[in-house]
């Protein structure tokens, strides 16, 4: 039944059909719930007022209360004009300064009236003044809801030059609370809120919106945040739970030739962590329950050799299995990897990428339907409708963050029955990441390197060591190395970071001429054949430098690479830099890996750049990363990457709480594994809602 929450925004009084398009295109506010679900970020508190000779220009939002005492404009030229009000209380005067809506501050403000006035002091010509505060009449009801904390609401450029200011949506929040609080219905079970002495659904939104002190605000806050962790967790756990009652996986008992021929021939031996794995993924798929496991190991733990390995077992038991990259680059080096890895034992391989040629698609689908090819390494153009597999067992997705649910669903879907799952990440993932990412997969970690790697030596250099650094690179090129030079790119700036990038590889191409020295070029406007082309340039000696954006973050192996340069270096999460540190340091050689900054750096750009230079421990940077940055950017993807939008928890402030949600979650699934009894019928319910709503994963197929 439609509730009077799911109403769109565009009938909330005040808003209207053209605010409303852009609080949804700014804003993800659709309806009435979105807004009372948009939190205040910050509060400020409006019970104290100070005197104009307490205000310091250092101070946050203030109010003060005095009278307009004189009126005036300045400024010849529209884009100088100015209106300023002295306002002046018995301690002192201050300005009132107005750049905009000068007519209808001018009709509001009459001299010789008493005002109190919210703003940010600031000081010119050692006069301390305000600019655009709130101004109101000392009668207004300006404390909302009661309340003396004020909500600070997120914004936009777009949002604030519309009008609609923190005022406006407070306003907003306070029409639906007073209209339909009483309407809207509690979402956790009594039994859960007295278990955990949680306060009701209506105090939580009312009190986050307008707290009337510091417990309420907090009490209303852990509210909210355990019900959004623990409906996360009660999801994914319900989905773990029943696969794990289902006895209808494939099984795989046998070890046979293809699995031994490729072990008896490996040229190096496996780690102790590598032989653990493949045992727990082993166990898994002969348990007769479909396997659904995430593997993290750092990068060169040696992933791909586990995947490879546990491809072999599905094929030594009658079954197909197919290896999905995020990338074309990444697909055909995996390709290339697998196919020597294969070579011993005569299992046949093939390649698809969007890339790949209509003729030889023609070859290798009916290949592929007749089981003919046993494994299948790709993009996401596995996943097409045309692609049909004779018998999928074992679907294995690497760097899995960079496909979304709907992808990895269709590829369930290629099976009569539910294939085994293994999915891999490079990117370490702290605990309390991992447990939300991937709170219905089992965990396996690969923690020890293959022997023979060596640490890679971290540097930190600025624009006046670039000299050095050109006569340090001849040095490594000259005792036969490579070097990969790295350009971020992001979305906002990219024009300008693609500008750097050719920049940049002009001033290489003038430092180090050919034919003396070859340099190759890779990002992501050229031809897929151009970039292929200078990849291989690359990766088979030819090309002495690689100039690349972070395209080549994941997966690229060079083993004679011993130099990662990272230009502006500040602007890479600490997740990212160590991605692309994984690139060198893969031969025998003593690699480096040299972040190249601006001189000035924020405070939190200077401690990421430190912890590069200090550690190596790619779960320690992580954890870093989540606490400084947030699970949004952890591996360089919005915060979509998510199981569901987080409107109010921070997975690195909230561990405590997630950790004891899932406790809750757990104690409430193992008494009642499909939340049958009549108790539970809220939570079936709202499960069902938050799914429809896209607040849980989509292939939660079996949650009704």
């Amino acid at each position: 039944m439609a509730s009077i929450l799911d109403t769109e925004i565009k009938y909330l009084p005040g808003i209207g059909p053209k605010r409303a398009e852009l609080l949804e295109k700014e804003l993800g506010i659709f309806t009435f719930r979105d807004m009372l679900h948009f939190f205040p970020f910050r509060y400020i508190d409006r019970s104290k007022v100070y005197t104009i000779r307490e205000l310091e220009p250092t101070m946050a939002y203030i109010q003060v209360r005095g009278k307009i005492v004189s009126c005036s404009t300045a400024g010849d030229s529209p884009r100088s004009k100015r209106f300023v009000a002295t306002l002046q209380d018995p301690t002192g005067r201050m300005d009132l300064v107005f750049f905009k809506g000068i007519k209808w501050i001018q009709e509001k403000l009459k001299v010789g009236q008493e005002y109190i006035a919210f703003g940010k002091p600031s000081e010119f010509n050692g006069i301390i003044n305000m600019v655009h505060p709130e101004i109101n009449l000392p009668t207004d009801e300006i404390l909302y809801g009661g309340s003396s904390m004020m909500g600070v609401y997120s914004s936009t450029e777009k949002i604030k030059n519309s009008g609609i200011g923190n005022k406006q949506i407070s306003k907003f929040q306070l029409t639906i609370l007073e209209k339909y609080l009483d309407s809207i219905p509690e979402s956790l079970p009594q039994y859960l809120l007295q278990k955990k002495n949680l306060c009701s659904l209506k105090d939580a939104l009312k009190n986050i919106h307008f707290p009337t002190d510091n417990a309420t605000l907090a009490r209303a806050q852990l509210r909210l945040k355990y019900e959004e962790l623990f409906y996360l967790q009660l999801g994914l756990l319900k989905q773990k739970s029943i696969r794990m009652r289902n006895d209808g996986g494939i099984r795989m008992p046998k070890v046979g030739d293809g699995f031994n021929k490729c072990y008896s021939s490996l040229p190096y031996p496996l780690t102790g962590a590598q032989k653990r794995v493949i045992k727990e993924m082993h166990s898994d798929m002969k348990s007769g329950k479909q396997m659904n496991r995430l593997l993290q190991g750092d990068v060169g733990s040696g992933k791909t050799l586990v995947a490879v390995l546990c491809s072999l077992l599905a094929v030594d038991n009658g079954y197909q299995a197919c290896i999905m990259a995020p990338t074309e680059v990444l697909a055909q080096q995996h390709y290339k990897g697998i196919s020597e890895l294969l070579a011993p034992t005569g299992v046949s391989v093939a390649l698809l990428t969007g890339s790949t040629k209509a003729k030889e698609r023609k070859e290798l689908l009916p290949a592929l339907a007749s089981g003919e090819i046993k494994i299948l390494v790709g993009t996401h153009a596995l996943i097409e409708d045309v692609v049909v597999f004779k018998n999928l067992g074992l679907a294995v997705i690497d760097e899995q963050h960079r496909f979304g649910v709907e992808q990895r669903s269709r590829l369930w879907e290629k099976s009569a029955i539910a294939p085994h799952i293994l999915v891999m990440t490079a990117t370490p993932i702290p605990r309390t990441l991992a447990m939300t990412l991937y709170g219905d997969l089992d965990v396996s970690v690969l923690d020890e390197l293959p022997p023979g790697r060596k640490p890679v030596q971290t540097l930190h250099a600025t624009e006046t060591q670039r000299g050095r650094i050109f006569a340090f690179m001849k040095e490594q090129i000259k005792a036969g190395r490579q070097i990969f030079v790295v350009y971020p790119l992001i979305k906002e700036s990219e024009k300008m970071d693609y500008k750097n990038l050719q920049e940049g590889y002009e001033a290489i191409i003038q430092e180090f001429p050919a034919p003396e020295y070859i340099t190759a070029v890779v990002h992501g406007k050229q031809k897929n054949e151009d970039k292929q082309h200078d990849m291989d340039l690359f990766a088979s000696g030819r090309a002495h430098i690689l100039v690349a954006t972070s395209v080549i973050e994941v997966g690229v192996n060079v083993p004679n690479a011993s130099v990662m340069i990272i230009e502006s270096a500040e602007r890479f999460g600490l997740s990212q830099l160590h991605q692309l540190r994984g690139r060198v340091g893969r031969g025998s050689e003593k690699s480096y890996c040299i972040l190249m900054t601006g001189y000035k750096m924020s405070k939190e750009s200077r401690q990421r750049i430190e912890l590069m230079c200090q550690t190596s421990d790619g779960f320690e940077l992580a954890e870093a990363d989540l606490r400084m940055r947030g699970p949004g950017d952890l591996e360089g993807t919005s915060q979509s990457g998510l199981a569901m939008d987080l409107h109010i928890s921070n997975l690195a402030k909230d561990s405590q709480i997630l950790e004891d949600a899932r406790q809750l979650a757990l104690a409430v699934l193992e008494a009642d594994p499909l939340l049958e009894h009549p108790s539970n019928a809220l939570l079936r319910t709202q499960l069902s809602v938050l799914k429809k709503n896209g607040n849980l994963p989509t292939d939660y197929s079996q949650i009704s």
